[in-house]
């Protein structure tokens, strides 16, 4: 049927089309100019010996509708493993489906079958649509913590600073 919603992981053959979504993304948040990374690097780091994330996508009559790019995690206050969604994406004109939240729902299956426990995700503070979106799936806003971040020139500093020093 050409409306099943098919959903599969990614592949390295489909780096170009995870990239692309990403771009979408990007411009949908406004946020296109924070994205710097480059289909070489999601094949390096996602397809490699030792993947930094996995993908799921999702398919309608053979067409990209959507992804989610997630990684593991874990909960040393829970003693349990959880698992992260960086990105989730739907094609505009899937919207309405209920592609996200299949992909959402799949990979918290996964992490389930893996001993997992829990969720996380990150919501761009403008994206009142998103929010309201994870809201209606139970994904709430955690008031206890905050996502704190360091970047770029100020990472490899950081990182390469002698010990105590900044």
């Amino acid at each position: 049927m050409v409306n099943t919603v098919i959903l599969r992981p990614g592949t390295i053959d489909d780096v170009e089309t995870i990239h692309a979504a990403l771009l979408k993304l990007g411009n949908h948040i406004g946020a296109h100019q924070e994205i710097t990374s480059t289909p070489d690097d999601l094949r390096r780091y996602g397809f490699g010996e030792n993947p930094a994330f996995s993908t799921l996508i999702a398919e309608i009559g053979g067409e990209f509708a959507g992804l989610c790019l997630y990684f593991p995690i874990f909960s040393t206050w829970m003693g349990r493993p959880g698992v992260y969604v960086q990105d989730l994406y739907v094609e505009d004109r899937f919207r309405g489906r209920r592609i996200g939240e299949r992909l959402l729902r799949s990979v918290a299956q996964e992490c389930r079958a893996q001993g997992g426990a829990y969720l996380r995700l990150s919501v761009d503070t403008d994206n009142e649509t998103a929010k309201a979106f994870y809201e209606r799936l139970g994904i709430g806003w955690s008031s206890y913590e905050q996502t704190q971040k360091i970047v770029g020139e100020a990472f490899f500093a950081f990182a390469d600073a002698p010990e105590g020093e900044q």
